[in-house]
């Protein structure tokens, strides 16, 4: 009975352990997705659509990342406006692309 004590007392302590380092990684994920969809504004803003898709296509992976980690309403609002950046910036609307990079980023920030 006392090996299955400290067995299950042990169990609990590794979990306890684990579970912030959980919560750190959906907010360094979160922090790199809202890096990089800084510069895919900065970018959009000069006009260069392909380079804010590629900053775009970093800070989705990233939202993802931390959406899988830890399920928020803001960063999976985040995700649908940088899916909706990445297809204009495909098709050379850095304007309409920037806009939605913007209310990635928005939405981003109020997950952290």
């Amino acid at each position: 009975m006392t090996r299955r004590l400290v067995a299950a007392m042990l169990g609990l302590a590794l979990a306890l352990f684990l579970t912030p380092r959980i919560s750190l990684a959906a907010e360094d994920h979160i922090k790199e997705a809202v890096s990089h969809t800084k510069e895919a504004i900065d970018h959009g803003k000069q006009g260069h659509a392909s380079i804010l898709v590629t900053h775009a296509e970093m800070a989705l992976t990233h939202a993802e990342a931390g959406e899988k980690v830890k399920a928020n309403p803001h960063t999976q609002e985040g995700i649908k406006h940088l899916k909706e950046a990445i297809d204009h910036g495909k098709q050379g609307h850095a304007d309409i692309a920037t806009t939605h990079a913007q209310m990635a980023l928005d939405h981003l920030e109020q997950a952290k």
